[in-house]
């Protein structure tokens, strides 16, 4: 647990000081990946999170359908894409890539496959472990 933990903490750092994506963003890719993996904990969570950090409740709400939504920036659209393809685990082919290089960087892309990694990962241990959800308290 304490390496995730240190990944998370390497995150957030990288996430703060990153042009590119915010800690808002991140909390949005949290939150969408947890929704696709249906873990109830995890979307608790991640909207206490969000909401905690200003997060407004039409760009929560909005991320089910954030293609046909306005709320979002290009590179939060490109940060939820790349999320929502790693996390139904399609292939990713040379222009795919590109496209997501070209709208976030290679160091805000490389971090958000670790984050998107994360999020998976703590998805799993929330459904397999089932902490109480409603639980959780922001910090």
């Amino acid at each position: 647990m304490q390496i995730l933990m240190n990944q998370e903490a390497y995150l957030r750092e990288q996430f703060r000081a990153s042009d590119t994506l915010s800690t808002a963003a991140w909390e949005l890719v949290k939150l969408r990946v947890s929704q696709i993996n249906q873990c109830a904990f995890c979307i608790d969570m991640h909207s206490k999170d969000a909401t905690a950090q200003g997060e407004t409740p039409e760009r929560m709400l909005g991320l089910s359908a954030w293609h046909d939504m306005p709320f979002y920036s290009p590179a939060e659209r490109a940060a939820l894409d790349w999320a929502e393809h790693l996390t139904y685990g399609r292939p990713v082919d040379d222009q795919k890539y590109q496209n997501a290089v070209n709208a976030l960087g290679e160091q805000a892309l490389v971090d958000l496959t670790i984050a998107v990694n994360a999020i998976n990962s703590w998805n799993r241990i929330a459904k397999t472990f089932k902490p109480e959800v409603g639980s959780y308290k922001p910090q």
